[in-house]
């Protein structure tokens, strides 16, 4: 699968290098993608890895991950052109200072994201936890969950196996508007391991008690 990150810093390149190593074609989108600190992404990522501009990149791959801070997600979707059709992957939390939502809970970053990208099939996933645990999210045996959502089931599906490729449990939540619920368990997340000092190893995990679903 062709997937195109959008944003270099810890989730894409977490994301990016994961996705890599488990045998997808993965295109770092950057203003900058010459640069050396791309190319040095790049070059960790291994060789199903490579850059380009964000527009060149968003047209090349099936799936569009967004991997940037909220403010700069408007800006990000206008740059990488017609995005109809492809599943865009939402990674991103609209938080502003004072770790609190910049989004209420009558809408959500999600869907924002799903009405300034025109015709894609947005699927909101990767926001409710860390980039350390995007690189692994093994904990004794057992997988972190990652919870996802979004109204193309197409698309859910497609993400879903993504993120199993990463190796997380996943829990597919339904619609797009689930996502008023998993923006503001990302601020729990962050005020659990930031705030409350648990660190940045920590996750959740959706449990089941044997021979039940």
């Amino acid at each position: 699968m062709k997937i195109a990150i959008i944003g270099t810093g810890r989730v894409g390149q977490a994301l990016g290098t994961g996705w890599a190593r488990a045998g997808h074609q993965v295109i770092f989108g950057s203003r900058r993608p010459d640069s050396d600190e791309v190319q040095q992404i790049v070059a960790a990522a291994g060789p199903n890895a490579s850059a380009a501009p964000v527009a060149e990149a968003a047209a090349a791959a099936g799936v569009v991950v967004l991997a940037t801070p909220w403010a700069a997600v408007r800006d990000v979707i206008a740059s990488a052109g017609d995005l109809a059709g492809k599943v865009v992957v939402d990674c991103t939390n609209p938080i502003k200072p004072g770790l609190e939502l910049a989004v209420g809970l009558t809408t959500s970053g999600g869907e924002q994201v799903a009405g300034w990208a025109a015709g894609a099939r947005v699927v909101k996933a990767f926001n409710t936890t860390g980039a350390e645990n995007m690189a692994n999210p093994d904990y004794g045996g057992r997988p972190a969950t990652m919870f996802i959502c979004g109204d193309d089931a197409g698309a859910r599906a497609t993400v879903a196996s993504l993120a199993s490729d990463l190796g997380f449990g996943v829990v597919d939540c339904g619609p797009l508007k689930l996502a008023r619920t998993l923006e503001p368990l990302a601020i729990l997340w962050i005020h659990l391991a930031a705030v409350q000092g648990l660190g940045r190893n920590i996750a959740f995990a959706l449990l089941h008690r044997e021979g039940e679903l």
